[in-house]
């Protein structure tokens, strides 16, 4: 049975008062998969379940710690042993190996991620799988323009409750536009899956095959070494949490050390309240210390507004059956509208390298694709054009790389480098050596000031590059 699929805008008279204005430009999905289907689901094994899948078909993957881990390995298997070709696998960030990457799969899989994960970022190098450069607050409408079509989606829940209602988890952002729009579900039941509220909610009805299959979640902390005192991403932390950062500030972070370290950072505020995309151990550390209340934000007020989780399994256990959690689609926690609407919010992202007009690369190094878009320009939006006019689009950066020694501020991007923040949008760029405030500030005054936080030791080359190019020294 093909799903319905919300492929109109919300009815004004379905929204709350307080979000009619979105109405004409976000998308949110609809409420579907949480009402019960006349319709029983097959409990089975993941070798039963990936015969579902057909030559020609698009299968979506859900990603992050909701990686399903053996079910896209049985389904490599099973393409090769049936001879099936030309199978699109989607999917926007995983974890783990991928079996439907190997040399053997060459001819049956084609792999197309809306974000590059360190595991697939060689294969999109070297041709093997393929990106599309998105917004993450856009990718739901890819599935609700008809611009991917899923025919078997495979996703990992946590277990039905005693009404038949499962949960995505950890991991609701893009996941839940491409269940409704899917017409086949696959599902691995696992009972280490949090129990989560909000968007999350997927009735056992709606699930085709269900595999139960109880896995421990990888913790994602492996990856991500919280700094320490004296890391240049303490230091960067510091002077955010100490100069940028409010007592009742909606906050949002990413995942990195800059990111666990502004957690740390903010240790002795008041009243932070949270939305973000991503939910991470720093966030939990807060609210158990009572420093994260959500008691200014505008809308779901009391509660953290989040899409997806990286952490550790504290983390998962923290996040299981809590109410205090509100999990939403990515239309929702990233549209620019909503974000605009919480109090002194402060977006708080990385980068890969800024030049010295103010444009900022965060998804390549040169030609070679690195990562993606994310929601990195959806909060800097979202947090520039605040309600009440105080909110802080933060662009955090050591000053060099810290393989190569290279100066992250530089002259003239590398060829081929992508502008994910563009000079009109830039605000602040903090470095471990301050900070500097480019909105409103000219060509030669950005210069001056992206100059005096880079490292010492590039100072004087970039000042001479910037006088190349502008005719003219650097001034404040």
């Amino acid at each position: 049975m093909i799903r319905y699929l919300c492929k109109t805008y919300v009815k004004l008279t379905s929204i709350p008062l307080n979000l009619q204005n979105v109405v004409g430009r976000t998308y949110f999905s609809c409420p579907e998969l949480s009402q019960p289907l006349q319709k029983e689901t097959k409990w089975t094994t993941s070798e039963e379940a990936v015969k579902c899948i057909k030559s020609g078909d698009t299968v979506f993957l859900s990603g992050a710690v909701a990686t399903p881990i053996q079910i896209p390995e049985d389904m490599a298997k099973y393409a090769k042993s049936a001879g099936l070709k030309n199978i699109k696998v989607v999917h926007f960030f995983t974890i783990g190996d991928i079996p439907y990457l190997a040399p053997d799969c060459k001819d049956i899989f084609h792999v197309v991620s809306l974000f590059i994960s360190p595991n697939i970022r060689e294969a999109v190098a070297d041709g093997q799988a393929d990106v599309i450069p998105i917004f993450l607050s856009d990718i739901p409408k890819l599935f609700f323009h008809g611009i991917i079509k899923p025919d078997v989606c495979i996703v990992q829940v946590s277990p039905p409750d005693e009404h038949g209602f499962c949960t995505l988890g950890t991991n609701v952002e893009i996941a839940r536009s491409a269940l409704v729009s899917s017409k086949l579900i696959v599902a691995q039941v696992n009972k280490h899956m949090p129990r989560t509220f909000g968007d999350s909610l997927v009735h056992m009805s709606h699930i085709d095959y269900a595999v139960s299959l109880d896995v421990e979640l990888i913790p994602t902390t492996l990856f991500s070494p919280t700094p320490s005192e004296g890391d240049p991403e303490m230091t960067i932390s510091k002077l955010i949490g100490d100069n940028l950062v409010e007592d009742g500030a909606t906050v949002q972070t990413g995942f990195g050390k800059i990111p666990d370290g502004i957690m740390l950072s903010l240790k002795n505020h008041k009243d932070i309240g949270v939305h973000t995309e991503m939910f991470t151990d720093g966030v939990m550390n807060l609210v158990k210390s009572g420093v994260i209340t959500n008691n200014k934000k505008t809308l779901s007020q009391g509660k953290i507004t989040t899409s997806f989780f990286h952490g550790s399994s504290e983390l998962y256990q923290f996040a299981d059956n809590n109410p205090l959690i509100e999990m939403r689609v990515a239309d929702y926690t990233n549209s620019q509208y909503i974000i605009s609407k919480h109090p002194k919010m402060t977006a708080i992202n990385a980068c890969i390298e800024v030049d010295l007009t103010g444009q900022v690369v965060s998804d390549s190094i040169g030609t070679m694709m690195y990562s993606g878009f994310g929601g990195q320009l959806d909060f800097i939006k979202g947090a520039a054009d605040g309600f009440d006019g105080k909110g802080k689009p933060i662009i955090a950066t050591t000053s060099v790389d810290k393989n190569t020694g290279e100066s992250k501020i530089v002259a003239i991007l590398r060829p081929g480098s992508g502008v994910v923040v563009t000079r009109g949008h830039i605000h602040y760029v903090v470095t471990e050596f301050g900070i500097a405030s480019l909105f409103g500030k000219t060509l030669r005054q950005r210069a001056h000031a992206l100059i005096s936080v880079a490292h010492p030791n590039h100072r004087e080359s970039l000042e001479k590059a910037a006088f190349a190019r502008f005719k003219a020294m650097p001034c404040p």
